[in-house]
């Protein structure tokens, strides 16, 4: 899956290939390439392929599909109807949405075909592709090492070359961190852009219930067009999510170059509290500062005035947590926790830590928002180190970063900007002001064209003989 998004659409919409030939296509490069890496937890090569029939009949009578035939990946945490959606989690293990997500249903309206679910951490609770159903998930750069999280399966199947992009959710960077370590493009728009329900919404699960002032779903690609690409279907809003924001005309088409000449930039490579390896600040501030010199940028390195945000962020997500729903449901269950959200369950957290942390999000909010009246965009490095072995614990503070533009609701995206001396990807994490979401695309679209990016992890080509259907439909690894 080396063509993009783009490419293939025309492609099928013009009848030089079919959509049935784009989604076998993709099926055949999984069965292929995934063995060793594990991105996806289910496929469903019938009811994909159903419906690429579907979206070729539907060219024949002269629908004009903006992602006509373009095989896409649904992250485990985002509901597909009739296609087994377990939040990464033994207590769903069996769980059959009888709905899309209203993002997955705007893809399929827009001609994408959905093939199968991608690998996430329980209930998104974990920044890396890991639980107790399924394999780790593994980066194609190196698979003894992680993809981070939790869109750990798209990020995957993104960088290995089984689909041209998919979708991931992003509550504290979930999209982001995993498209920096991995090497792809992702990007999270301000929150409202693209709506999500049930997910987050659905009070009936408890788990999946959980992230709503902090998720945003967007999508993770090999070429910054496709990103657009996805979001312009998936936005506009919906009466089931009264937080989703009104369509706005060319809210996702990518500033053209020269719009993006003298903007006001400022760079920071440890937010003033954060402390990242050095090759990954010197790699993120080499890129910044080559995006500066080739385009005008007056260029500053400087940071809001904050201290770490870890304490808030985590009052924040426990706050959103249906924390008696979900020890209920695995006490019966007999199921046990661990990690963050384990954590999150056992505290005896306090109505004043609450409000301490809502409060303190309001402070952060309008710090921020007066610092981006001085700045068109915020770059940063997206992690504090490359992709680290899977059989190691995390480095201590390696995601500072991101959780800032979800407390602020800012459109954030990470686009690869080089490479390690040990062959790994750096992410370049690019923040813009509140609802601009085309200047970052633009800004990423400009990284694109000066620093261009290792398009595949994986350089194994799918072999033809590989037949589509000895992938087994939703079969779990």
């Amino acid at each position: 899956m080396a063509e993009s998004a783009a490419h293939i659409a025309a492609e099928v919409r013009a009848k030089r290939r079919s959509a049935v030939e784009s989604v076998s296509a993709a099926l055949v490069a999984v069965a292929a390439l995934d063995r060793d890496i594990g991105a996806f937890c289910a496929l469903d090569p019938e009811g994909a392929l159903a419906q690429a029939r579907e979206v070729d009949a539907r060219i024949v009578r002269g629908a004009r599909l903006p992602l006509a035939g373009v095989p896409v990946a649904v992250k485990d945490l985002i509901v597909t109807k009739g296609l087994r959606t377990t939040f990464g989690s033994p207590l769903y293990a069996g769980n059959l949405p009888d709905e899309d997500d209203v993002s997955v249903a705007r893809l399929r309206a827009a001609g994408a075909v959905p093939i199968g679910k991608t690998n996430t951490s329980e209930f998104g609770y974990g920044p890396i592709g890991r639980n107790k159903l399924f394999a780790t998930t593994r980066n194609p750069w190196d698979p003894s090492r992680t993809t981070g999280g939790s869109s750990a399966g798209t990020a995957a199947a993104v960088a290995a070359g089984m689909i041209p992009v998919g979708l991931g959710s992003d509550g504290g960077g979930s999209i982001r961190i995993p498209a920096a370590l991995c090497g792809v493009a992702g990007m999270k728009a301000s929150w409202g852009r693209v709506p999500l329900y049930p997910g987050c919404r659905d009070a009936s699960q408890p788990g999946a219930s959980g992230w709503e002032s902090l998720e945003h779903i967007g999508p993770l690609a090999a070429r910054v067009g496709d990103l657009a690409l996805c979001l312009s279907a998936m936005a506009g809003p919906t009466p089931f999510d009264r937080h989703s924001l009104p369509h706005e005309p060319g809210a996702f088409e990518i500033a053209p170059p020269e719009t993006l000449k003298g903007l006001r930039v400022a760079f920071s490579a440890d937010l003033g509290f954060a402390n990242p390896d050095p090759e990954t600040a010197r790699i993120a501030r080499g890129a910044a500062t080559r995006l500066a010199r080739e385009l005008d940028w007056a260029f500053v390195e400087t940071s809001p005035a904050l201290a770490d945000p870890q304490a808030v962020f985590d009052a924040l997500v426990a706050l959103d947590t249906d924390r008696r729903g979900l020890r209920e449901m695995a006490a019966a269950a007999g199921h046990a926790f661990d990690g963050k959200l384990a954590r999150i369950l056992d505290r005896d957290w306090t109505a004043d830590e609450f409000t301490e942390a809502i409060m303190a999000r309001k402070r952060i909010a309008r710090t921020v928002a007066i610092f981006m009246e001085r700045f068109d965009l915020l770059l940063t490095p997206t992690t504090a180190c490359a992709a680290f072995p899977l059989d190691a614990g995390e480095p201590e503070g390696w995601t500072p970063f991101t959780a800032l533009a979800n407390l602020t609701g800012q459109p954030a995206a990470s686009v690869p900007a080089g490479m390690t001396a040990a062959g790994l990807p750096v992410g370049l994490q690019i923040v813009g002001r509140h609802l601009a979401d085309a200047v970052v695309l633009g800004a990423c679209a400009a990284v694109e064209a000066i620093l261009p990016w290792p398009r595949l992890a994986t350089k194994i080509a799918a072999p033809e003989s590989v037949a589509v259907a000895g992938a087994e439909p939703q079969a779990a690894r």
